[in-house]
């Protein structure tokens, strides 16, 4: 059956920051990524839906199919409605952490993906897209 270009998965329990790993990997492989391209993607998608249970308690990764003039890829967007990230700046800086731990994620989610944007015009919460060509 054919998969639809588009899935949200909602993230409010932790089982489905695995439920968002394993939907990225099944639309990454669908798409051509090879194993070690699937588990970098796979690997952005756990610390964006890891920062929404964890941060906002509620929010959604959507997960889509790129198809731009011939080249394909994979875009996936987290967002939430939690209380935002304050300076984005700082945040993507290797080593800052609000939350105890190595301040790692938000830095290693864009060293991992092509491109990386944060919605700094939102009113409420977060949205981070990145993307992967193939």
């Amino acid at each position: 059956m054919p998969r639809s270009n588009t899935t949200k998965i909602r993230i409010s329990k932790e089982v489905h920051i695995a439920k968002a790993v394993y939907e990225t990997h099944t639309f990454a492989a669908d798409i051509g990524f090879n194993v070690v391209k699937q588990n970098m993607i796979a690997t952005a998608v756990s610390e964006l839906a890891r920062n929404i249970f964890v941060y906002a308690l509620k929010g959604e990764i959507i997960i889509k199919k790129l198809d731009r003039e011939g080249m394909k890829g994979i875009q996936i967007t987290a967002q939430d409605e939690g209380g935002g990230i304050q300076d984005i700046g700082l945040a993507m800086k290797d080593n800052y952490s609000t939350g105890d731990t190595l301040g790692l994620g938000l830095p290693g989610v864009k060293r991992l993906m092509d491109e990386f944007s944060f919605d700094d015009k939102r009113k409420i919460g977060t949205k981070i897209t990145v993307k992967k060509w193939l």
